[in-house]
């Protein structure tokens, strides 16, 4: 199993090539920005990307998304249904008019428990709401791409629209409560392990009433 991390974007968001090493087939999770970059990247490592599988909808984790589906326009792009409810085709954060994720195309709806073929990688969709109201954790092997949901030593921000601190104290008490550990890949900043965030992770350690 390939990873490869690319930090894109304004904020340096994490995207992740997710590749079976096998088939080369990959997945590329939550494409922020700089779509050419991102395919540039695919071209070196000599990977096809089969999917695009968003842990959420906010603006820099999407708007590489573009890029992706002009040179692979049959890409299916998977993403919770709660994160398009309702959109419009903008949105103002940060003082700043965006894009969102349904003016980009159709998107598949994946759900709690469904499952994503990536060459011969299975990923499991984890709906772990708090950051957004359909965040996903995704999960293949001993490995899972926890987007905004848990970050190293911290959790997502709460105070953004479907939003709340409660919730994402829920998502990371379930995250806890897996079996064994895994590597952790966040949205943003480093990557780090479960039964780190387990052991020094203040969230966590509220989340698990200790």
């Amino acid at each position: 199993m390939l990873i490869r991390a690319l930090q894109v974007g304004q904020i340096g968001t994490n995207c992740y090539i997710l590749g079976d090493e096998d088939t080369k087939q990959c997945a590329v999770i939550d494409p922020g920005d700089d779509g050419d970059y991102i395919l540039g990247q695919l071209r070196g490592l000599g990977y096809t990307p089969v999917v695009v599988l968003l842990t959420h909808a906010h603006f820099d984790h999407i708007l590489g998304l573009p890029a992706l589906r002009t040179a692979f326009p049959d890409i299916p792009v998977y993403a919770h249904p709660l994160e398009t409810a309702g959109q419009q085709s903008t949105e103002t954060i940060f003082g700043m008019t965006v894009p969102t994720l349904s003016s980009m195309g159709t998107i598949t709806p994946y759900v709690e428990g469904d499952t994503v073929a990536v060459g011969g990688l299975t990923v499991e969709v984890l709906h772990t709401p708090g950051h957004s109201a359909g965040s996903v954790t995704l999960k293949v092997g001993d490995v899972l791409f926890s987007g905004d949901t848990l970050f190293r030593g911290s959790c997502g921000r709460t105070d953004l629209p479907g939003g709340s601190h409660t919730v994402i104290l829920q998502s990371l008490k379930r995250l806890a409560a897996l079996d064994g550990d895994y590597k952790v890949y966040p949205g943003h900043e480093s990557s780090t392990t479960l039964d780190y965030e387990r052991k020094v992770n203040y969230y966590m350690l509220d989340a698990m009433g200790k």
